[in-house]
């Protein structure tokens, strides 16, 4: 099966890293310098400039630009496509229905976890292209197909933005390690560990359990979760939710 990405960013080159070793990829976008460096680091795939008029006639399309580029890059769009995913945060099936002809539409939401295929793709859209897509980001990780759009705006903050989110955390668990006396190699092994080990965890128990097995009374996890809790930690990831959910509604609406 062909791919074609439109678009030449970090999402599109983890998708590219990803989907190669499965799908035949063709690369479209509008930086020649960025598909130039694509194509050294996914030799497989193959690249092309967009032309004003880019037939997109019975291809499958994932639509990688940024939100405010769709209209700009669509209007070099000519044909209909087979099935259309777009990855694009906010942008609603409605508004890429005016934009772009395909048989089928799809919203997506993968992550940059693609590039080494441990994806957690949200995905909603046209029933009738439901298993062609789930098939496709299965390829690259796990994948959640939602009733709604608005239930994958909410997705999107999650799994979409979360690694972000956690690669903070990341960084702040290493840094104390380091403020406490640990050198940086070791510091940073740690807590590449600590991920791995917690996400098998989480695969089979409840994130409460898991806390409620680790924290001994008056023992230093305990300790260091109380300084936790007196920083709002988890009070601000939950705003941080809401705050990446409430910017993905506002750009449905610009």
């Amino acid at each position: 099966m062909k791919l074609t990405l439109i678009g030449n960013g970090m999402m599109a080159k983890s998708l590219a890293k990803g989907l190669a070793s499965t799908y035949e990829i063709e690369i479209i976008g509008r930086d020649e310098k960025n598909l130039a460096q694509l194509q050294k680091e996914v030799p497989e795939v193959s690249i092309k400039v967009i032309s004003d008029k880019e037939d997109i006639t019975d291809k499958i399309v994932i639509f990688c630009v940024k939100p405010y580029a769709l209209h700009s890059v669509s209007a070099r769009l000519t044909g209909k496509a087979k099935v259309f995913l777009s990855i694009l945060a906010g942008t609603k099936l409605e508004s890429l229905k005016k934009n772009i002809a395909s048989a089928h539409y799809v919203r997506c939401m993968p992550n940059v976890a693609a590039t080494y295929q441990k994806s957690m793709t949200t995905i909603t859209g046209d029933k009738e292209a439901k298993n062609l897509a789930v098939e496709l980001f299965a390829s690259i990780g796990k994948t959640l197909w939602v009733n709604t759009e608005n239930q994958l705006d909410i997705a999107t903050a999650v799994a979409g933005s979360g690694p972000a989110f956690l690669a903070l955390i990341a960084e702040g668990l290493a840094d104390g390690a380091v403020n406490a006396g640990l050198e940086r190699h070791h510091a940073s092994e740690l807590v590449q560990g600590l991920f791995e080990g917690t996400a098998a965890l989480l695969s089979n128990e409840k994130p409460a359990d898991i806390k409620d097995s680790v924290m001994s009374p008056g023992g230093t996890t305990a300790a260091g979760y109380t300084a936790l809790e007196n920083g709002a930690v988890r009070a601000s990831l939950i705003d941080a939710i809401n705050k990446a959910y409430e910017k993905a509604v506002q750009l449905s609406k610009d």
